[in-house]
């Protein structure tokens, strides 16, 4: 059986501050409901390796709200599934409607992502 996955995207919003909240969220995620379903919340880029600390022993799972399609180079600002993946991210949601919208990407840009 599939499980459904309930993900929590922060966009551009969220300090340091904010990751007490994951764990208040963990300690009502009882068994039962993780036996259902995924729990991934995807911070900014500069909260993920504190969040995926943070969500240790919670069942939340971090993810990251983008990367670039490229593993390595000279693409300054951006970070691959790689350099995320070390940070703790575990997953990566690409094709947002604001990447199409306010960075012109195509849908061919979001495939090489994937």
């Amino acid at each position: 059986m599939r499980k459904t996955l309930i993900a929590g995207n922060w966009k551009m919003n969220g300090l340091r501050a904010d990751l007490a909240e994951i764990q208040a969220k963990g300690k009502g995620a009882t068994p039962a409901l993780r036996a259902r379903v995924d729990l991934l919340v995807c911070p900014p880029a500069t909260l993920i390796f504190t969040a995926a600390a943070v969500c240790i022993g919670t069942g939340i799972g971090v993810g990251a709200q983008d990367c670039h399609a490229k593993a390595s180079g000279a693409h300054t600002g951006d970070l691959s599934a790689g350099m995320l993946f070390g940070a703790g991210a575990r997953a990566i949601i690409v094709g947002q409607s604001e990447r199409r919208t306010d960075h012109a990407e195509q849908e061919s840009k979001v495939t090489d992502k994937a």
